[in-house]
């Protein structure tokens, strides 16, 4: 079918092309029959344009335009003209013109789409995202993926004027525990043997330290197989940073002035240097989070020394055991019914908690079903603690440190929804989690695990508590955080043999087994690995929270559902038994 090639997208034309005879091409977006007249609505990925057929103008374009539907694919020829006075669409870049065709060619027909091609489509995710070639062409999808590429080529551009050299690491690779499960991809010609997708580049970066390369990074793909949420995939991208000859505040210099450039080039936004820090002990105790929103107040305050003699058998069993006693304060809130208050105690259950304390504040006094069992002087030093007035409403858990603290950060989270804290136009709120604890104790398995990764340097000072108390271990890590969300994530790494052994025997991993798992990084550890260190950023939770969105479904392309199925292509799928059989594999 013949055509002429295009002269201008359907976004390019403006009063200045008036009288210009144009080539157009796109799909139809709408189509309205005025009196004989037919308007529609030409859309490309760079805009919409009105053209028109008007039989006086063009008796041949106009009867074959009588044919088309929306989504039609045609090339349209014709003059560019002013729209006629009280006509105009201001909402449109090029709402002051439209085009007078002279020739309609249809390039394809279109059947019915299962949903409208408009943004704020009124279709399930399902729907959308079996359908993705047609939701792709929603102007609201296509903006999004262009954001995303904006923050691609910012990335690239910002490190090579660093001296970082982006280097491709093996998508199929060794078999490595870095806390989720592998994507294992069996081998044809080594029978019973198999390689795994890389949860991150982890340990090549740190080869490309040992090798001299100083300053890498890469926009990389990885693979986790894990349980799915709005931000999380199993494929899903990182920008990956590793940078030889560095403490912890050369990789914030770097990662700060990338968030600057970012700021700027999308939100406009002139970021204030340097980004807060706090440490993953101040953020749990007044957040509840090693990711906090810092978008609203709403601090946690923690109350062992008010209630140190408390005669209360919960708070006194707690201080006895080492535990914590946190509160909350929700301004305002006094008025809350008891079915309101049942709805939040049912809340923390759910997450663990053995019931939630409230009381509400009024004149000089505590109105709780606990306050027959506080002193005067907890009363009121409960409330100065809390900054409480008259009309406020208290909120106080306790129990096991990190655990309460988490449940109670939830709270917060739920109090801030239901007091309409958090405001669409509300500053961005960025910040550096520092200091972890290096190790995590797990009950069930009665075993250490890394908090971060093995490969996590601990802080000097804290290396002979190893082999005395690991609990106590801080790492030389940190965690960007926007929003609540963590955007990115390092550290410090080990580049000495004999501390990474003692990091795998803390873990539980021995001489033989960390051999054949590491014995590649070990080893290049021996020939002489500088100090390095790094960061990766979630590249697709970057792009959602930049774009202003609560899934990262909406800055992939293709993602899969949160049962990790692709609706549009029907995968994972059956596969031949001759395709098993080459692989040496058996399903049962």
């Amino acid at each position: 079918m013949k055509f002429n090639a295009r002269t201008h997208t359907c976004g390019d034309l403006r009063e200045s092309n008036i009288g210009q005879r144009v080539v157009l091409n796109g799909w139809v977006a709408t189509r309205r029959d005025l009196g004989g007249v037919i308007f529609i609505e030409l859309r490309d990925r760079y805009g919409i344009i009105q053209v028109v057929f008007e039989p006086s103008y063009n008796s041949d374009s106009h009867e074959h335009a009588k044919k088309l539907r929306n989504e039609f694919v045609v090339s349209i020829e014709g003059i560019v003209r002013k729209r006629p006075e009280g006509t105009e669409n201001a909402s449109l870049q090029t709402g002051f013109i439209d085009v007078m065709v002279d020739k309609l060619v249809i390039l394809n027909q279109a059947e019915t789409t299962p949903f409208q091609i408009v943004d704020n489509v009124e279709a399930s995710e399902d729907v959308r995202l079996k359908y993705r070639y047609l939701d792709l062409r929603r102007t609201e999808m296509q903006k999004n993926l262009f954001l995303r590429h904006k923050m691609s080529q910012i990335t690239r551009k910002f490190f090579d004027s660093k001296s970082f050299i982006e280097v491709e690491t093996p998508v199929l690779m060794k078999s490595t525990p870095e806390g989720a499960r592998d994507f294992l991809v069996p081998s044809r010609l080594h029978k019973g043997k198999f390689y795994a997708l890389p949860q991150s580049p982890q340990t090549y970066k740190q080869i490309l330290m040992v090798a001299g390369f100083d300053r890498y990074f890469q926009i990389v793909k990885c693979f986790r197989d894990e349980d799915l949420r709005a931000d999380r995939q199993y494929e899903f991208t990182q920008i990956d940073v590793e940078m030889s000859f560095v403490d912890v505040e050369d990789i914030f210099l770097i990662v700060e002035e990338l968030m600057k450039i970012f700021f700027k080039e999308i939100w406009n936004i002139d970021l204030q240097l340097p980004i807060p820090r706090l440490s993953f002990d101040e953020a749990m105790e007044k957040y509840g989070s090693d990711k906090p929103d810092l978008r609203f107040g709403l601090e946690m305050v923690t109350l062992n020394d008010v209630f140190e003699n408390s005669e209360f058998k919960v708070f006194k069993e707690s201080h006895d055991k080492g535990g914590i006693i946190t509160g909350l304060l929700a301004k305002g809130c006094g008025d809350y019914t008891r079915n309101q208050l049942d709805v939040l105690t049912d809340f923390v259950k759910k997450l663990g908690a053995g019931g939630l304390i409230w009381m509400r504040v009024k004149e000089n006094d505590l109105e709780a079903p606990i306050a027959k069992f506080l002193s005067d002087d907890e009363k009121q030093n409960l409330i100065k603690s809390m900054k409480a007035e008259s009309g406020d409403l208290l909120f106080i858990l306790t129990g096991q440190k990190n655990k309460t603290l988490s449940i109670m950060g939830a709270l917060r989270l739920e109090m801030a929804k239901r007091m309409n804290l958090i405001k669409e136009d509300a500053k961005p709120a960025l910040l550096w989690v520092t200091d972890f604890p290096l190790f995590e104790w797990d009950e069930e398995t009665k075993r250490y695990y890394a908090m971060h990764h093995p490969f996590t340097s601990p802080r000097i000072e804290d290396i002979p508590l190893m082999d005395t108390d690991p609990s106590k271990v801080k790492a030389r890590a940190y965690d960007l955080v926007l929003n609540g969300n963590e955007i990115a994530g390092g550290s410090i790494r080990i580049h000495n043999s004999d501390l990474q052994a003692k990091m795998f025997n803390v873990l539980g991993i021995g001489e033989e087994e960390a051999q054949e798992k590491f014995g590649f990084l070990m080893n290049a550890f021996k020939y002489g690995a500088p100090p390095h260190g790094g960061i990766a950023f979630g590249f697709d939770r970057l792009a959602m929270l930049f774009v202003g969105k609560s899934s990262i479904r909406d800055v992939i392309a293709f993602p899969k559902t949160s049962s990790g199925f692709s609706l549009m292509d029907d995968s994972p799928s059956s596969v031949d038994i001759a395709q098993l059989n080459e692989l040496h594999i058996k399903v049962k």
